[in-house]
Parts: C-alpha cells; structure tokens; sequence
C-alpha cells in the first residue's frame, strides 16, 4: 500500500524562485533587511494589512513571540494568560522573557481561549498579569473585538496565529488592523511555507519599529546597542523564497480548501458526524494545515491513530498532551482545565498536503472505520 504522509511541504520551484536569486547576485545584499525583505514586507502590508499599521519578517515564529512579548509586556507583572491547548513555543516564548505561563482552558467549539475565563482571571490576577497570549486554534478566524478591548485597557495582547497567515472573513484578512501584535509562522510545514520564517504585524507602527530593532541586536541608529536584542532577521534567500511564494498563494490556499472539502465530504457520506466524531467550529476562508477533528467521547485518539499506522497512513494528534501535562511546563499554575483534558484525548489531525488526491483522502476516511 501506498504510504500516505502527515505532511508533505510543497514550497516553491526552483523556475519561481530564479528571478529572485538573480536579484541576491545583483544586489549583494544578503541579509540586514535587504531589498528583496523590504519588497516582501510592502506587498504583505500592502496585500494583506491595506497598508494599515506594520510589518517586520522573523527569522521563526518563535523568535516573533519572544520579541513582541519582551517589548510589550507589564513590567513586574509575571503571568501570561495563554491556552494550554496550543503548540510548545507558546509558554516557552514566556519563559524566555523571564514570565510564567499561566494556562487557561479552551472553548468546546472552536478550541480558541475561553474568553468568560480570561476576564475571570485578570480581574483575580490584576496586576500580576504581564501579557494575554491568546492561540488561534489551527488557523481559525478567531474574533479579535475581545482581546483589542483587552489590549486597548493597558493589557497587552500578542496573538500567537502561527497557521492563520491568508485566513480571511469576508473582505479582511485575519489580524488587519489589530492594535496589539500578531505573529504568524512561515515554517515550511505552514501553508505559507519558506522552510525556516515568520512575521509579526501591529496596527501600532512604533511597536513593530521597536520588534525591529531588537532583532537586529538592538541596535539605534548609529548602530549602539541601547536595547535588549537578538539576531532575529530572515536572509535575502528566505525573502526570495516569500516573494515567490505571495506569487502563488492564492492557488496554493483553493487547493487546501478543495482538499478539506473532500474530507467533509466522505465524513458525511460515512456518517461519521452521525457516530460522534466533531469538527472545529470555524468562520470565513482557512488556509489549513490539516485536518483537526475529534473521535467520539469514549474513544481515545491514540487507538486511531495506530489503526491508521497500521494501513501505511500518518496522522497526528496536535495538541495531545496539551503543554500543562509536559515536563517542562507541569508546574505552573493552572486551574481545572477539563475542556482541553477532554479535547487533547480526542484530538485527531489527519494528513493535508497540496498534491493529495480525492482517492488519497478517501483512504484516510475509511482507515478510520472500525473493521
């Protein structure tokens, strides 16, 4: 039988890319916001943001979380209110900004941050709240009214929307506008991928030039270090590989929406709704990753997962175990989270990658019925 992968990162071709190598020869700018960076950095801001607010690249994701967090947070504050439900760069990027996660539980819907209890827990926590670090969950639309209120109060907000580059509801993509910072990762297993990149974009242009700033070691203008910074830029290779990417964006998103439609498909035509299992309440156009959705109550995802291993076909469970039940983060503090208990047991994430075919997700389908 045919192998069917989690994941298969399809980023550009070498004939897309090649124009822009031939700018990097020309220009011998190879790194340090180059022009191909800046190019990248407009059309992004112009194409998806309307020109309102700005834009720096990141060199990860994770870098993006740390240096947003580190130049907004409250000073002597310590907490970050964040999901449990959600990938480990989340509470690690608190860590390193010398705070503490402090894990809130999840909605049964849409899997986001449960907003009734993050409004519980700043007025308990007040002052000791450094940051709210709300995860949208698999690229999902999420609303930001709530947390732009949040942010808007002097708490600050950085929304980790690590797959949510290219959702959009209705005319807007997601983040357009946003006061506080939202950082979205361009890994090459992202729809949006470039092998190793990401972006951080705020509403707040002196935010994002302070971002700016401290990933190119923190330098002033005449280039002394009078703030906290890092190495954090992309080169002019990984711009290239943007720019060329932006190029085809728009088709590479329409295959993944095909390609998840199919899979709403067969699980309606096989009942499986019927059986138990739920899908992710989501809003507006999804650039998806995969396919997340939950096996009936009283059905462990590790069983499915292991059927599917056995027919040749992998499948993940993102997120399980939730962050609050690994090593490193199992001592800070959390209260009762039986929603992200419950869904994180559940959780199921089936393979979705640009070349699979009807038949291949048919496969997958019907390796999830019991023999």
């Amino acid at each position: 039988m045919t192998k069917i992968p989690f994941l298969r990162p399809n980023l550009v071709k070498k004939e897309e890319l090649f124009p822009y190598l031939s700018e990097i020869e020309t220009s011998r700018m190879y790194s340090n916001f180059g022009p191909l960076n800046a190019r990248f950095e407009q059309r992004v801001l112009d194409e998806y943001f309307d020109t309102k607010g700005a834009v720096t690249t990141v060199n990860n994701a994770t870098i993006g979380l740390i240096l947003a967090l580190s130049q907004v947070k409250r000073s002597k504050a310590k907490y970050v209110l964040m999901p449990s439900f959600t990938f480990a760069a989340t509470p690690l990027a608190a860590l390193w900004c010398g705070l503490e996660p402090f894990f809130i539980d999840i909605n049964q819907d849409d899997w986001c941050m449960n907003e009734k209890l993050v409004s519980e827990w700043l007025e308990k926590l007040d002052d000791q709240v450094a940051a709210v670090m709300p995860y949208v969950a698999f690229g999902t639309n999420m609303n930001l009214d709530f947390y732009r209120k949040i942010h808007e109060s002097g708490i600050p907000v950085v929304i980790d929307a690590a797959a949510s580059f290219g959702a959009k509801e209705g005319p807007d993509y997601f983040g357009k506008g946003f006061p506080g910072c939202i950082v979205y990762s361009f890994h090459a297993t992202k729809s949006f991928g470039v092998g190793e990149g990401g972006l951080v974009y705020s509403a707040n242009q002196e935010i994002i030039a302070e971002i700016r700033r401290a990933e190119n070691f923190g330098f002033s203008k005449t280039r002394e270090t009078n703030l906290l910074g890092i190495n954090g830029k992309i080169s002019e290779y990984t711009a290239a590989i943007a720019m060329a990417t932006l190029d085809t964006f728009d088709k590479k998103i329409k295959t993944r929406q095909q390609i998840h439609t199919w899979y709403a498909e067969e699980l309606s035509q096989k009942n499986f709704i019927d059986k138990g299992w739920t899908l992710q309440k989501t809003c507006g156009e999804i650039p998806y990753q995969f396919m997340p959705l939950c096996c009936p109550r009283g059905e462990r995802n590790d069983d499915i997962i292991r059927s599917l291993a056995s027919q040749n076909i992998e499948a993940r469970t993102y997120f399980a175990p939730p962050c609050h039940q690994q090593q490193l983060f199992i001592g800070y503090p959390h209260r009762p989270l039986p929603v992200t208990d419950e869904i994180s047991s559940r959780i199921v994430s089936l393979p979705l990658w640009e070349e699979m075919t009807n038949q291949d997700v048919r496969l997958v389908v019907e390796g999830m019925v019991p023999s």
